[in-house]
């Protein structure tokens, strides 16, 4: 996204109050309803785990968004692309002091992991998290602290991680 385009998107933004105050609960408070939903994903699959013996289940949900997590944060030190605050010049929507560690975003790696281990138990829960991820993505992009790519590359990269952890 050029930076003429941006600053036309989040000049909308400071202008209408209402849709400032929905990009906000969205980039505010999906990645926390997403980040107190995993533990429920846990527990279920715990509980299906200790009630029809599907171990591989609940190992999937633990250690496929906890590798991509870690593997992301590695990527992101070794890269340490700018974020567009620093590279264009704009002001994030929300205020934001983080410097590098653009690509890929780890926000973006972290819904889309949860919702393919959430897959596992619930087509519909996946799909309903994919698409809360799409819209959490967004956000990012919109707000100003990550390129379309940093998003792109943070979601590509869980969803490839998780299905090469359900081949294994």
């Amino acid at each position: 996204m050029t930076e003429e385009r941006l600053n036309k998107i989040n000049g909308y933004f400071r202008t209408h109050d209402k849709a400032f105050i929905f990009l906000r609960i969205i980039y505010k408070y999906l990645p926390i309803l997403i980040y107190l939903l995993y533990p429920l994903l846990l527990l279920n699959t715990f509980y299906c785990m200790v009630k029809f013996g599907n171990v591989e289940d609940f190992i999937n949900t633990l250690v496929i968004p906890a590798v991509t997590f870690l593997s992301v944060t590695a990527l992101r030190i070794l890269i340490n692309k700018p974020r567009p605050y620093e590279s264009m010049d704009i002001t994030p929507l929300f205020p934001k002091d983080t410097v590098g560690k653009s690509f890929p975003s780890r926000h973006s790696a972290s819904i889309f992991s949860i919702a393919m281990a959430s897959f596992t138990f619930s087509t519909a829960v996946g799909v309903t998290l994919l698409i809360i991820g799409v819209i959490m993505c967004a956000s990012r992009v919109i707000a100003g602290v990550h390129y379309i790519s940093d998003v792109t590359a943070g979601a590509v990269f869980a969803i490839l991680l998780a299905l090469l952890g359900l081949l294994i």
